[in-house]
């Protein structure tokens, strides 16, 4: 409207007036102040039923204490209820909330309050024998300021009139078929009302994965197949929403992990498997010469095998090795065992003789490994030449010293060959 409209509304005191079942609601501007108003329609005045329905919701308007629940006053002309004075606020319709803001529809925040705030109030009504049924964004207010959920005049006071769809007029489809035919009413018929009026919200687009299949199951035609009460529809909705979520988490994560495999991949060079041969075995010349092959038939053998002439080079080898282990170890054998193999130590306690030989042994031990190693003969060898050499120096240092002790330096049995 222009200027010269808006001012001679407020003029008149009366702002954009909105049909509800009961009336018309509207704002009027009194001594500067504005209120909100329903003028109930004339039409109803002259029906009992309605009259009886009117007087039992104004009494009852009172004690719903819900703050949903818009609370109002009346004022009445030749002893009949004429008009509803709504509690100090400023209050809209949701459908002029769409109509001034659609935008508001993608904030989910919001969504999820108007949802929460419906079924806590139908929640709390149902337990008063109260429930709403028609849920239409002309039904449905909001409180300017803080975008919280007000529910007005509720539709079970009027159930005993005869032509539902003619009170609900054009809002007939939001309320549930069973209302509508005069089959009664109970809180699957709210659930109805307000899937309907999810619906309503998204008028221009799909409404959200999560809510989809909730509203489908709350608007069925019949009572059986819809969620038993609106905590439930709210339950699953919650709950379709959760597993969204960790589906999407789920599938990050995955999108991060082949990711982290591309690059890994691009950075690092691919190896090559490396096959590894096990050459033939090789049967010692040692074998050979055993199984009766002359040096000739070892030369056939080729590279393959020792012949003859490196077979008796090995063997001198070893045979010098042994030698020079024998010479070295005969003198540090014989240093060592000298600490304990004296006049002086032997007559020391059975006690102390045992405490030092453990370490004279040890010794002795570590020698012969070292030897072994620097000589190059095998360790099973040297033990057996160092297990010889430690028997005759300890028998020949106790023949030295009489000759009566019985105290002896012996390697451990795992060590003798």
């Amino acid at each position: 409207m222009n200027y010269e409209e808006l001012l001679a509304a407020r003029n008149t005191g009366k702002q954009s007036k909105t049909w509800l079942p009961i009336g018309y609601y509207y704002r009027e501007q009194v001594y500067g102040k504005w209120r909100g108003i329903v003028d109930i329609h004339p039409s109803l005045h002259q029906n009992m039923v309605f009259t009886k329905a009117l007087a039992e919701e104004c009494k009852h308007n009172s004690l719903l204490a819900n703050s949903h629940q818009i609370h109002f006053g009346t004022v009445e002309a030749d002893g009949e209820v004429r008009q509803l004075e709504l509690q100090t606020g400023h209050y809209i319709t949701f459908e002029q909330l769409l109509r001034d803001n659609p935008a508001i529809i993608a904030n989910q925040q919001f969504i999820d309050n108007t949802l929460e705030a419906l079924v806590e109030l139908t929640t709390y009504l149902h337990k008063q024998g109260v429930r709403h049924l028609c849920f239409s964004p002309k039904t449905v207010f909001v409180r300017k300021g803080d975008n919280s959920v007000m529910l007005l005049s509720h539709g079970s006071f009027y159930s005993g009139l005869s032509d539902q769809r003619a009170f609900y007029g054009d809002e007939s489809q939001y309320v549930a078929p069973e209302v509508l035919a005069g089959q009664g009413n109970d809180e699957r018929s709210d659930v109805y009302g307000i899937g309907r009026f999810l619906q309503s919200l998204f008028v221009q687009g799909d409404l959200p994965l999560e809510l989809r299949q909730a509203v489908k199951k709350a608007t069925a035609e019949s009572p059986d197949k819809r969620y038993a009460t609106p905590a439930d529809l709210l339950k699953a909705v919650q709950r379709r929403r959760s597993t969204m979520r960790s589906l999407l988490t789920l599938l990050v994560a995955l999108v991060i992990a082949g990711a982290c495999v591309f690059v890994y991949f691009e950075l690092f060079p691919e190896t090559q498997p490396v096959e590894f041969v096990k050459p033939a075995p090789r049967q010692p010349a040692d074998d050979l010469l055993d199984d009766g092959a002359t040096p000739e038939e070892l030369e056939l053998l080729g590279n393959d095998t020792l012949g003859v002439d490196s077979m008796l080079t090995d063997r001198d080898f070893q045979a010098k090795a042994e030698e020079i282990f024998r010479k070295n170890y005969e003198k540090e054998a014989e240093r060592i065992l000298l600490k304990i193999y004296n006049k002086g130590y032997m007559s020391n306690s059975e006690k102390k003789f045992m405490s030092e030989s453990e370490s004279t042994i040890e010794e002795l031990m570590r020698v012969q490994s070292e030897m072994s190693r620097e000589t190059g003969i095998p360790p099973e060898r040297a033990q057996v030449i160092a297990s010889q050499i430690i028997e005759r120096i300890t028998d020949q240092k106790k023949k030295e010293l009489g000759g009566t002790n019985s105290r002896a330096v012996k390697l451990p049995e795992r060590n003798r060959k």
